[in-house]
């Protein structure tokens, strides 16, 4: 299986999220596709939903909550996202995806770093 069918199974199996989580406040500025992500903190880890109305962006909204829901702030703002490299996601992107894919990512540690001041 290629990169862009796995991602589009990964975009496939993303839960939908509730139409009220789709206001401009959650939309990820610096991307092609119009992509919505949302935060919430439960005992201490981060919960993200996220979903986007183009099939292959969705594939990697799935990826990124995957790696990043279910950690702490700290875990996530020192994550090593060596991994986007290692799998090679960015060089079979667009230059305009592969920059949403960053800001992505930017907003995901941004909610982590808003969170963790808040617990301080």
């Amino acid at each position: 299986m290629d990169k862009y069918a796995l991602l589009i199974d990964l975009g496939n199996s993303l839960q939908p999220i509730d139409d009220k989580y789709k206001v401009p406040q959650n939309i990820i500025e610096g991307c092609q596709s119009r992509v919505w992500l949302t935060a919430e903190m439960n005992n201490g880890k981060i919960e993200f939903q996220g979903e986007s109305d183009a099939i292959l962006v969705k594939g990697i909204v799935a990826l990124l909550l995957q790696v990043f829901s279910g950690r702490t702030p700290d875990e996530i703002i020192n994550a090593d996202l060596y991994f986007v490299e290692k799998i090679g996601l960015r060089e079979h992107l667009s230059p305009t995806r592969s920059n949403g894919l960053l800001a992505m990512i930017k907003q995901i540690k941004l909610y982590a770093i808003a969170f963790k001041s808040k617990t301080h």
